[in-house]
């Protein structure tokens, strides 16, 4: 069964409570987007406004993630430096970590990163058990994934050309970068963020997805909870 993700970009503290409570009891997981205006055109809470108070209660443990009892959370940073900014969202509570591959300005600095990453969130032993997944967008080719592979746990491909935006539309040609990375790694799990809707869907499971993750075609629908069972029987 694929696993359906919603899909949150919030302006606000108050959007990010209001939407996760549309969600409550019927996933498990959600991922927030967080977008800082560099890597991506527009801010996303908590970079709209600088030492956000809620964000900073929450990352200085002061209080809880909203609805931290209710869902684990997947952390997409569309931000310029990862690395800056990976340690605010494990205290934030993260269960998943996506960072871009555009982020990083040579290859050398990904390596860092995921080198440093996994030392610190996910080596043996660790109290810390956090996965870590690579996002590449539509112009970047797959071969970039395959020095990592083996030391990341999972893909996010982006179905659109401009990331960062919810209700852009699908570019059909992320089909075939699916397929091309399922075919060389059978055993790798493949996310698709972007353009993601019930028309795109099961073509995106026919190619070989794992998950899906979506944001407007989840909180515009007047049945939440039944389109999310009607995706996740693809």
């Amino acid at each position: 069964m694929v696993e359906i993700i919603p899909a949150i970009i919030p302006k606000s503290f108050s959007e990010l409570e209001d939407k996760l409570s549309l969600v409550q009891g019927i996933v498990p997981i959600v991922q927030i987007d967080i977008l800082d205006g560099k890597l991506t055109s527009e801010k996303s809470w908590p970079n709209i406004a600088p030492n956000d108070p809620d964000f900073l209660r929450i990352i200085h443990e002061e209080e809880g993630f909203p609805y931290w009892e209710d869902f684990d959370f997947e952390f997409d940073l569309m931000v310029a430096d990862p690395t800056d900014e990976v340690q605010k969202w494990i205290s934030a509570g993260a269960k998943r970590i996506v960072a871009h591959y555009e982020s990083f300005k040579d290859k050398d600095k990904l390596q860092n990163f995921i080198e440093s990453f996994n030392q610190n969130y996910r080596s043996d032993g660790s109290i810390i058990s956090t996965e870590l997944g690579i996002g590449i967008n539509m112009e970047t080719p797959d071969e970039v994934i395959d020095p990592i592979v083996s030391k990341i746990n999972f893909v996010q491909f982006m179905g659109i050309d401009t990331i960062g935006r919810q209700g852009e539309p699908f570019d059909a040609g992320v089909l075939e970068k699916i397929k091309d990375l399922r075919s060389r790694f059978p055993n790798l799990i493949v996310s698709i963020d972007g353009g993601v809707n019930m028309e795109s869907a099961p073509k995106l499971v026919a190619a070989g997805v794992n998950r899906l993750v979506m944001g407007s075609a989840i909180f515009g629908s007047d049945d939440i909870a039944g389109t999310i069972e009607e995706l996740r029987n693809l």
